[in-house]
């Protein structure tokens, strides 16, 4: 009978979360374990981009508070915070393509994009991953004789790459109108508390949002520290689409190359702090970044069309 009553308060912690599939973000960060416990003992350490099954989701006591978030998988147990969660929804090419440009959004877990040149044919490039954005600038024949989509990055037309147009879904615009665009720009105010590691979004008074972050990282926890600045700022530009950290690999240890970085709302231009979607971790609620906010992609986007500037629409130039 106990074991009974034990097995059934177990399950009554189990959230059914059939059919998800994540996406492991990086090399030995994420272990499955034994239990949905840090200390319950490792089965096996996971590689980079490896598609896990994700059975059944769980939020033991323990937790930790701030994600206590596991998922159940095939021979354990693993913590939700370096798993991105992702879908396979394949997309009916387009035939063409705005000469402005046409935002898309890459809709399977990852595709891996090419670059071509006369000399050198089609050669691997960077690979994209899940909800990140991209500006689709042409339609063409790819290496498997398939419509291929090109994109170039919002940093220069001179960075061009190709990926499979199934694995891109265009964005309309009417998906990133603003939200309540009539209320004067003095009348919304972000408030992000640091130590709580949360935003909330005023409209007067009135709290109309809320939004778990990841802020920068302090001296203690990386050598340089990039504690997110503290102050009163404004958004100065936005940019759905935005291309950070390196273009190419440098053998820097701490270097990092993000295309697509999804729904960018900048405060402190110069030095590119800025809100924006995040799909190299989703372990919001501790510092996590090198200065910006990192927020889910959602909850970005939610923020991109709500603070001012508005971007414009239709989109006349990337």
């Amino acid at each position: 009978m106990g074991g009974r009553l034990m097995q059934r308060a177990a399950l009554s912690l189990y959230d059914r979360a059939d059919g998800l599939v994540g996406r492991v973000v990086a090399d030995r960060v994420a272990a499955i374990y034994k239990e949905p416990r840090f200390h319950s003992g490792v089965v096996r350490w996971t590689r980079q981009d490896e598609l896990l099954n994700l059975y059944y989701a769980v939020t033991p006591p323990d937790g930790p508070a701030y994600n206590p978030v596991w998922y159940r998988v095939w021979g354990g147990f693993i913590h939700s915070g370096y798993l991105q969660l992702v879908e396979f929804r394949y997309q009916q090419p387009l035939d063409a393509v705005p000469s402005a440009g046409q935002l898309g959004e890459i809709t399977v877990p990852y595709t891996q994009a090419f670059q071509y040149s006369r000399e050198a044919g089609w050669l691997p490039g960077y690979r994209l991953y899940y909800e990140t954005t991209h500006w689709i600038t042409d339609v063409v024949d790819g290496p498997d004789g398939k419509p291929w989509y090109q994109l170039t990055s919002e940093l220069t037309d001179y960075l061009v790459y190709y990926v499979r147009a199934e694995h891109l879904r265009p964005i309309p615009d009417e998906e990133i109108a603003p939200i309540s665009p009539e209320l004067p720009y003095e009348a919304k105010r972000i408030v992000v508390s640091l130590k709580d590691q949360m935003l909330t979004a005023y409209e007067a008074d009135t709290p109309v949002f809320w939004a778990r972050i990841s802020s920068g990282l302090s001296g203690a926890e990386v050598p340089k520290g990039t504690q997110t600045p503290r102050g009163r700022f404004h958004i100065t530009s936005k940019s759905p689409s935005k291309h950070m950290g390196n273009v190419a690999a440098s053998g820097a240890p701490d270097e990092y190359i993000l295309p697509g970085v999804p729904w960018t709302s900048f405060f402190i231009f110069e030095s590119g702090v800025a809100f924006h979607g995040t799909f190299w971790h989703n372990n919001f609620g501790i510092p996590q970044s090198h200065g910006c906010i990192n927020m889910r992609n959602a909850d970005a986007k939610w923020l991109f069309r709500w603070v001012t500037p508005v971007f414009p629409l239709p989109v006349t130039e990337r």
